[in-house]
Order: structure tokens, then sequence, then C-alpha cells
């Protein structure tokens, strides 16, 4: 898993998480990589789930902080990446349209997931959306 991050000025860094550490299997790898260094690090799994833990604590905030508030979308309208309104994480890990139904796969903030089948025209309500409409 990787994605990429920026600091105040502009400047990229990626990072990537790997199962096991060279010479120890039982630790997360978390390797962050900018254009000018790279930093290897390792921690427990039991580390790492605080650190996730804490990651979308925060990731939670700022969506429920956001101005432009909350947006209604049709099931058959949602996007992999979406976050359910209401007092539980859910993102949208998927969405498939079959008819006039919509598959949606959800993933929680603990990590399950599960499939729900929705009428197509059904309002789901969104934190906010991630990425422009259109």
């Amino acid at each position: 898993m990787s994605s990429g991050f920026e600091d105040a000025e502009g400047r990229t860094a990626a990072w990537e998480v790997e199962p096991g550490t060279p010479g120890d299997p039982l630790r997360v790898g978390l390797r962050i990589v900018a254009p000018d260094r790279r930093l290897d690090l390792g921690c427990t799994a039991a580390a790492a789930r605080e650190l996730a833990a804490a990651l979308l604590a925060a990731a939670d905030l700022v969506e429920r902080s956001s101005p432009s508030g909350p947006v209604i979308v049709r099931a058959d309208e949602l996007l992999r990446g979406d976050v359910r309104d209401g007092p539980r994480v859910m993102t949208v890990e998927g969405a498939r349209v079959d008819g006039g139904s919509v598959h949606v796969t959800w993933t929680s903030g603990g990590g399950r997931s599960w499939t729900q089948v929705y009428d197509a025209a059904t309002p789901i309500t969104l934190r906010r959306r991630l990425r422009a409409e259109g």
C-alpha cells in the first residue's frame, strides 16, 4: 500500500507499508520517500494499529469540520473513497450497478468489509465528496 503526501512547501513524499521488516517478519515496515531522503521505520502490529486509529480519528475530524458539509447522492452515483455520514466511519470500497440495483461494498473504520444492495435512486448522505463532481 502506498500514497503521497505534501509538506508545507508543496514537495511530495510517498509512503509504503509492508508486513514484516528485514530480519523481523513480526513487525510492520513503513518507508517514507522524499526527493532528497528516505526514511525506513518499523513497529509492532499494536503500534501500527495505534497509528491507523490516530489517522482515522484525524481524518474524521477534518471531514466533519468541512465547510461544504454533507452532500446527498443517489446510490448509483457513489464512488470509491466516498465516506458515509453518520456516527461510524463507512467508506465506499466499490459500487456496481446491476439494472435498477447497486451493490455497494463498504469498509468500516475498523477494517471490516460488507456489501449492501440499494435501489439505484436511494439517497445516500456523504460527509463530503472527496473529489469534484461531474
